[in-house]
């Protein structure tokens, strides 16, 4: 399944929102490629689903590149906070 399945009423033809998808989805992907790259493969899984249950939170679709950057900026501070709080863990368990 994939991930914007929620959204799939906004990829109808006739829906004036049916461009957003494919923005989402390359937003999306973007996103969990560079998060896979610095973090690796788990991170990024839980990032995406960071990516998305923003999406979720909002009341009306994204109409801008800077509205789907929002979104990945919000979930990217969740991944700094999961990160960080990982690393100051571990710093801890280590000492």
């Amino acid at each position: 399944m994939k991930p914007l399945a929620r959204y799939k009423s906004l990829g109808n033809s006739n829906s004036p929102c049916s461009d957003l998808v494919p923005i989402a989805e390359r937003e999306l992907s973007a996103f969990f490629h560079a998060v896979k790259d610095l973090f690796g493969s788990e991170q990024a899984a839980r990032s995406a689903e960071d990516w998305l249950q923003e999406l979720i939170e909002i009341d009306n679709p994204p109409k801008s590149a800077r509205e789907w950057r929002l979104i990945t900026a919000k979930a990217s501070a969740r991944i700094a906070n999961r990160v960080s709080a990982s690393s100051f863990s571990a710093e801890f368990t280590n000492a």
